[in-house]
């Protein structure tokens, strides 16, 4: 069994789109759009066959989950997987040169990861990481 794809919300589903694109090297699906409900997606794939969905309605609200130093139960980030080290640290670099904030790292964890955690534009956080 696999992952098929994960979901998110987003108030800015062009933006959170071409972040994916630009970074992340996603290829996004046509837009769809439901003119009746006013939902609109995008899939953005990823090389690995995982995919991602961002979506957009105007009556979703805001969730809880806005704050860097809380955690809540339930799914708290996306991990982004490379194959080396170097590579983790060049996304890096990458994403603060573009203005990114970087949360933590990179590190070597104790369990055998060199990893750095970020936030996307709609500050959901991410892990970009490999094994050491």
């Amino acid at each position: 069994m696999i992952i098929e794809h994960i979901a998110i919300w987003t108030k800015n589903l062009e933006g959170l789109a071409a972040y994916y694109i630009k970074f992340f090297q996603a290829t996004p699906s046509e837009k769809y759009i439901n003119e009746k409900t006013g939902f609109q997606s995008y899939f953005l794939s990823f090389e690995s066959g995982a995919r991602l969905e961002i979506m957009y309605k105007n009556s979703v609200p805001d969730n809880k989950n806005d704050t860097i130093k809380e955690e809540y139960l339930g799914i708290i980030h996306l991990a982004f997987g490379v194959d080396t080290m170097a590579k983790v640290t060049d996304k890096c670099e990458e994403l603060l040169k573009a203005g990114y904030r970087v949360i933590s790292g990179p590190r070597k964890t104790g369990d055998g990861y060199y990893e750095f955690v970020t936030l996307d534009p709609d500050n959901n956080r991410l892990e970009v990481t490999t094994k050491y």
